[in-house]
């Protein structure tokens, strides 16, 4: 007889797990002696066992199964003496891992994840290792917002306020201003500033010689500059000499408007 791992012998009822010869004695019908011999055969069930780690999946090669979750699975089949073989696997599966983060910048913005520096809003992703072994993949979702800039020129006597930021210079010159655009970057205003001075006047009355002449002569005295519109009591009378004559008695307002349209208030004579 061959058996797997144990073998029970119907002569005698006794169970054997070992191969050899074993023998029975009995009497015959005859009333004589019967030796009643069983060469035994016995093969052993065989098991294996393996471990295995993986991410995410594992397909075991004993049966072509594949798993998603840790544990402990079997797989029965018969070995090469015709006995049962039971294989083990003791699973661990890690699993894969993502993250995802958003950032708004101005100009550019270096992702810490992977040293990038990026200048373009988009999506961008890091492929890595996580602590399990497996891969993890980060995404970054990226708004780059621009600064900006502004240029305006102007022209003033003597002063002028720009509204950007509401100082007053009485110089020429270019000036900035740095301000937060909608984006919440910064927007660099210049202008570009030219200043023009009013300049002086003076004057002095002429009185005629002779008290019987009610009129008399206004002559402006400084400065005599070309391109210079004198005027006294308004606009009532204007010319470029600064020479007002045939005046009637009364209060006199002496002004110029300098080549840069500069008006300049002097004396009342």
């Amino acid at each position: 007889a061959t058996a797997c791992d144990s073998y029970t012998w119907p002569e005698n009822g006794q169970t054997y797990t070992t191969s050899g010869t074993y023998t029975n004695p009995t009497t015959n019908a005859a009333g004589c002696p019967n030796i009643v011999t069983l060469n035994l055969t016995i093969n052993n069930s065989s098991t294996t066992s393996e471990s295995a780690t993986a991410c995410d999946s594992y397909t075991w090669l004993a049966n072509g199964q594949t798993y998603t979750t840790s544990g402990t699975y079997t797989n029965p089949t018969t070995n090469a003496a015709g006995c049962s073989n039971i294989a083990t696997l003791n699973l661990t599966i890690n699993n894969s891992s993502t993250t995802s983060e958003s950032a708004t910048a101005c100009e550019s913005y270096t992702w810490a994840a992977n040293g990038q520096t990026y200048t373009t809003s988009g999506t961008y992703t890091n492929p890595t290792t996580n602590g399990a072994g497996c891969s993890n993949v980060a995404t970054l979702n990226l708004t780059i917002s621009n600064s900006t800039t502004s240029t305006e020129s102007a022209t003033a006597c003597d002063s002028y306020t720009w509204s950007a930021n509401g100082v007053t210079y009485t110089s020429s010159g270019t000036y900035t201003n740095t301000t937060t655009n909608g984006a919440a970057c910064s927007n660099v205003a210049t202008l570009n500033l030219t200043i023009n001075n009013s300049s002086t006047t003076s004057a002095s009355v002429t009185l005629q010689p002779s008290c019987t002449v009610a009129t008399g002569t206004i002559t402006v005295t400084t400065p005599k500059e070309a391109g210079i519109t004198y005027s006294i009591d308004g606009s009532t009378y204007t010319n470029t000499t600064g020479i007002f004559t045939s005046l009637n008695p009364g209060t006199y307002t002496v002004t110029s408007k300098n080549s840069t349209t500069c008006i300049s208030t002097g004396p009342s004579l």
